[in-house]
């Protein structure tokens, strides 16, 4: 409940009220700690103490209005309200890293993050350097194989496409999409939905030719994630593809499995 003062002067107290009320505090507890009136008492001695007692209660506030900030009365009483109450630790909010990483990449690397799509409501992403390249939010993102290219010496992007793996014979125009790509580039591919009921031998082979040690593993709706190098190597300890299979049994979403992602640092090109 609400102290009867603070109702009075209201929640916008200030540094002058404070003052007042402490002074009245202080009078109003000498008032009562002075001496009792006795016939040896004598009245100049009753004017002096109260004088000191004046002098010192208002000497006493003005210090506690100058050490007391300047917000509302409310918000004070409760900070003295709380001063033997055990303090709460917070801890302090994580920088934000590029693509979401949890640490930051070195200046001279490239920060990116692959995600498949998961569920028909959870679409596949693309991240490099902190930019979406594809995704749902710019509407460049569908069902089948996702793939964007960037120029490995510039950082940037090449080009963007996607290809249909369910209905339509789009593994041409795919193979074509990949060849296109210049050498030193990078190839960054994620599935949403299905990505191999019309993937055909040659498209595999294209992908395997970029490294995938995964592609013909694919199956309906597997989630599937995969970075390659066209024209040179990337570090071995990059984290390069990651796939999961749809299971009836298991699967986090009806009919799907869950999306999966991989994320990194790749080394930029010594200049």
């Amino acid at each position: 409940m609400r102290p009867l003062w603070i109702s009075e002067w209201g929640l916008a107290g200030t540094r002058s009220r404070w003052a007042c009320w402490f002074t009245r505090c202080l009078i109003s507890c000498f008032d009562h700690l002075r001496p009792k009136p006795t016939a040896n008492t004598t009245c100049p001695l009753k004017v002096v103490f109260l004088v000191l007692a004046s002098l010192c209660a208002w000497y006493s506030g003005y210090l506690l209005a100058e050490l007391i900030p300047d917000a509302p009365l409310s918000s004070a009483a409760y900070s003295i309200h709380s001063i033997g109450e055990r303090p709460v630790l917070k801890a302090p909010v994580p920088k934000r890293q590029k693509c979401d990483h949890w640490t930051p990449c070195p200046s001279d690397t490239y920060a990116y993050r692959l995600l498949s799509g998961g569920g028909i409501n959870k679409y596949a992403k693309i991240c490099f350097e902190d930019d979406l390249l594809m995704g749902e939010k710019l509407g460049n993102v569908a069902r089948g194989i996702n793939i964007a290219i960037v120029n490995y010496v510039t950082g940037n992007v090449t080009a963007t496409q996607r290809f249909d793996m369910y209905e339509g014979d789009n593994s041409g125009p795919m193979i074509k999409f990949i060849q296109s790509a210049p050498p030193k580039s990078l190839l960054f591919m994620v599935t949403y939905d299905d990505g191999s009921t019309r993937l055909n031998n040659d498209a595999k082979n294209a992908i395997e030719e970029l490294g995938s040690k995964e592609i013909r593993n694919m199956k309906f709706r597997s989630s599937w994630v995969f970075l390659a190098a066209k024209g040179f190597e990337l570090p071995s300890e990059i984290q390069r593809e990651k796939i999961n299979h749809s299971d009836t049994k298991n699967n986090r979403y009806s009919g799907w499995p869950a999306e999966i992602q991989i994320e990194g640092c790749i080394p930029k090109e010594p200049s």
